[in-house]
């Protein structure tokens, strides 16, 4: 499946607020916990509001000894939307992978300010880059499940077939995490996501 599989991991998830990048990034330290790692999260830098840009550092290894990501040293970029992986893929190690949801989200702008145009053909722009990109529709498929909240665990088990974690850390990882009255919801969404990259790459 082109997983990961060094001393440490070092994966950067940043997105716009109120799109669940702190609960995907917590369930990712829990599951590499239960793999019996240690695991480092920072805290959200930016602005943790919704429209604000937020970006998390996790990484794991046997021995982790800081949890913020170098620029030029993230394994994989989690991009809950597609101006967020531009934003950040200077993190990125050459020919690093991001997981990106094929979501755009237009910022917001002051009323007196001139409107500026989203940038257009970004996984393109990327992948240009050598960059590797999955492209997830994990919106879409969040809809389908009649709950777009949980668009963050779909895109978090595309992200799921790109680490070398077992199937049991992240199940325990988001059982930790996520509400019981919707874990099986949440279960459902994180199976899709995985599902979705593991078909394509077979």
């Amino acid at each position: 499946m082109n997983q990961i599989q060094r001393q440490t991991t070092n994966v950067l998830m940043a997105g716009v607020g109120g799109q669940g990048v702190l609960l995907a990034s917590e369930a990712l330290a829990l599951a590499a916990l239960a793999d019996g790692m240690e695991a480092k999260q920072s805290e959200v830098h930016g602005v943790a509001q919704r429209g604000g840009s937020v970006v998390s550092h996790v990484r794991f290894g046997q021995r982790v000894y800081s949890p913020l990501i170098r620029c030029g040293e993230a394994d994989v970029l989690y991009a809950a939307e597609r101006l967020e992986a531009l934003r950040y893929a200077h993190y990125l190690r050459p020919r690093g992978r991001i997981v990106l949801n094929d979501h755009v989200l237009k910022p917001i702008q002051l009323p007196d300010e001139p409107e500026q145009p989203y940038p257009e053909a970004i996984p393109e722009f990327l992948r240009g880059k050598g960059y590797e990109v999955d492209l997830i529709p994990a919106l879409e498929i969040a809809l389908e499940l009649g709950e777009k909240r949980c668009a963050n665990v779909v895109l978090l088990g595309a992200l799921s077939t790109r680490l070398d974690l077992s199937d049991q850390a992240w199940r325990s990882g988001l059982e930790k995490r996520v509400p019981e009255r919707i874990l099986t919801l949440n279960l459902e969404a994180f199976a899709r996501g995985r599902g979705l990259v593991s078909a394509s790459a077979g």
